[in-house]
């Protein structure tokens, strides 16, 4: 009996350290992990890759990674924001000069085998900079917000340049989210979007345009700290904006139009520019609601599908395990959102809630915009379903920003046991 009772402390004290961590959280982004392994498979099943068991295997450092990271403080990282930020430069700019190409983009760097994605490090280095930056600001001024703006744009510009648009959208999602939790005047967060909605009205339709504008101005008369001059700033934008994006969407040759705008008609081109989409929504049409069976669908089996493994796993999903599947995703999604939401609003400080909004946002994007382009509600740009997509960069970053929230999560606990 004594013998017993001595093995079940010896156990308790061996995982004593991570009782604290949100098991919610952890056990769906492990489900969706493991989920992916499995969809991976089934998708190169028939051409002898592994991609699968490597899925798991950098799942599985990923998580012991997050498992150490969750036991370590995360407020020493506010001291260490300017060196993350060097350092995720730095990887950027090293990719320029000995970075090797693929897909038409110099994303990696080699090392040892091991393809290095410098960018989707730079996500979470990002996270950590600007919740430093934002922690101790009760009420950030215009001047915080540009001055933040500016350091977030040399990596955004170094990631643009690779080019890489997909995780360019990312850290300018991370950078609006983690703005309005950090109590950013909304209204200011409309205007940093607003040259985009006028180039975008401005090619529809002009009294749209027209109207954007005076909307812009008045937004700027009522927010911004100077009303006139704020006011003549917001609207000289938005109309120089609007003519300028016509200017170049004129000077793009019809291809690069149609890579725009395919999504909205992929029927024009369908061997082309519309081909992923057409396929993908066929193979997810196809599955109905119980779907063909796991490594029984016609689209997935026959490799109709380029890049299904990354960019298009979730058509497999919808092909194979249906509608049930495909909501059965999207609720461990909404779990994993829900806790990331439930962590910040009970962290101990700003800087520990900052550091999950970050995480939310970088997440939360991710899934729209990649289940959105696979039902062909947005066009193909590149960016992964996180924790599912094949990818042992993104994967990895995914968990870093899991360990950095279980952080915030464990010592968020700790402090209501003892109180």
């Amino acid at each position: 009996m004594l013998q017993r009772i001595q093995v079940r402390n010896r156990w308790k004290s061996i995982f004593k350290p991570w009782e604290e961590a949100d098991p919610w959280l952890f056990g769906a982004c492990i489900a969706l992990t493991i989920f992916g392994g499995v969809m991976i498979r089934s998708v190169e099943i028939n051409q002898g890759l592994i991609d699968w068991w490597r899925h798991w295997v950098t799942g599985a450092v990923g998580l012991f990674l997050a498992i150490i990271i969750s036991r370590c403080r995360y407020q020493t990282l506010i001291e260490w924001k300017w060196p993350i930020y060097i350092l995720i430069n730095l990887s950027l700019i090293a990719v320029r000069f000995i970075g090797t190409t693929g897909l038409g983009a110099q994303r990696w760097i080699n090392i040892g085998g091991f393809y290095l994605q410098p960018s989707e490090f730079a996500k979470v280095g990002m996270i950590v900079t600007l919740a430093a930056l934002l922690h101790d600001k009760t009420v950030p001024t215009v001047a915080n917000m540009l001055r933040m703006l500016a350091i977030m744009a040399v990596p955004w510009g170094l990631i643009f340049a690779e080019p890489n648009l997909g995780t360019s959208l990312v850290f300018g999602a991370i950078t609006m989210g983690m703005f309005y939790w950090g109590n950013v005047n909304p209204g200011w967060l409309i205007l940093l979007f607003s040259p985009l909605i006028s180039v975008l009205f401005n090619n529809l339709s002009t009294p749209i345009w027209i109207a954007w504008v005076v909307v812009a101005g008045i937004i700027a008369w009522r927010t911004l700290p100077w009303p006139w001059l704020g006011t003549f700033g917001a609207v000289l934008v938005n109309v120089v904006s609007g003519h300028l994006g016509q200017v170049f969407w004129n000077v793009l040759k019809d291809y690069q139009k149609m890579r725009l705008t395919g999504f909205l008609n992929p029927e024009k081109d369908p061997l082309g520019s519309g081909y992923h989409l057409i396929q993908s929504r066929i193979a997810i049409g196809a599955g109905e609601l119980k779907g063909r069976g796991l490594f029984q669908g016609t689209q997935t089996q026959l490799n109709f599908i380029p890049e299904q493994h990354t960019d298009f796993i979730f058509s497999a999903i919808g092909e194979e395990l249906g509608f049930i599947g495909c909501i059965s995703v999207l609720l461990v999604f909404w779990i994993i959102c829900f806790r990331l939401v439930t962590i910040a609003q009970t962290a101990n400080d700003n800087f520990g809630s900052l550091l999950a909004i970050g995480v939310l946002s970088m997440l939360i994007f991710q899934v729209f915009v990649n289940i959105g382009m696979n039902i062909g509600l947005a066009p193909v740009t590149g960016i992964p379903l996180p924790f599912l997509s094949y990818g042992n960069a993104s994967l990895l970053s995914n968990f870093l920003g899991l360990g950095l929230v279980e952080a915030v999560a464990s010592q968020r606990q700790r402090k209501k046991r003892w109180n």
